[in-house]
């Protein structure tokens, strides 16, 4: 299985990030804030295409109880990357719920206009999705394209660990993630994105 889909710079802490994990386990403090300090910005990125403004909030109560069922964990690097996103999905989910809101639905014009020129290759385009604006535009495409594009671009899950956290089959996280990567290509103008199906996402068939 390919995993072109996924930021490299996120993929090459896995080891150090499992490393910390397994230590932290056994009461390193030092090492629960390195695992914090690698997973937190993906983290945050996710959360705030959820939650917009409230992303920090909603963060806090994730990593309490990160920290608190810690001892429950079993797993590497990249299976810690999901376990914290399926906690922070659900403190998500309660906060809109509390909220009475829906995540936000539509980009401002104002944000598109700000976001980089025309790519040529899908890397590029990835990067781009990655910035602050682009996850206003992120918060425009149906909620399942949005949270399985947040969740393989921003947090640099493989489509497996997606679907365990979205509770769903890789199957159908491909296919949103590539649907939600088309429209956004679209969007940017990029060129390159939607010329090769759904293994744009770095999936062999």
């Amino acid at each position: 299985m390919g995993q072109g889909g996924e930021p490299r710079r996120v993929r090459a802490h896995d080891g150090e990030l499992g490393a910390a994990v397994a230590r932290a386990q056994e009461g390193d403090e030092a090492a629960f804030a390195v695992a914090y300090r690698l997973v937190q910005p993906a983290l945050l990125g996710y959360l705030r295409g959820l939650v917009g403004n409230d992303a920090e909030d909603v963060a806090s109560d994730a990593w309490l109880e990160i920290a608190r069922d810690l001892g429950r964990f079993k797993g590497d690097g990249a299976g810690f990357r999901g376990w914290t996103a399926t906690i922070a999905r659900h403190r998500a989910l309660d906060h809109l719920r509390r909220q009475k809101v829906r995540p936000r639905s539509s980009a401002l014009e104002q944000d598109v206009l700000e976001l980089p020129g025309p790519h040529s290759t899908h890397d590029q385009a990835l990067e781009s999705i990655s910035t602050e604006a682009a996850l206003e535009l992120v918060g425009g495409l149906p909620r399942d394209q949005a949270e399985a594009v947040l969740l393989r671009v921003i947090v640099g899950l493989d489509a497996p660990s997606a679907a365990r956290v979205l509770g769903k089959r890789p199957g159908a996280v491909r296919t949103a993630a590539y649907r939600g990567l088309k429209r956004l290509a679209k969007q940017l103008g990029v060129q390159g994105v939607t010329d090769d199906g759904p293994r744009t996402l770095g999936e062999s068939k």
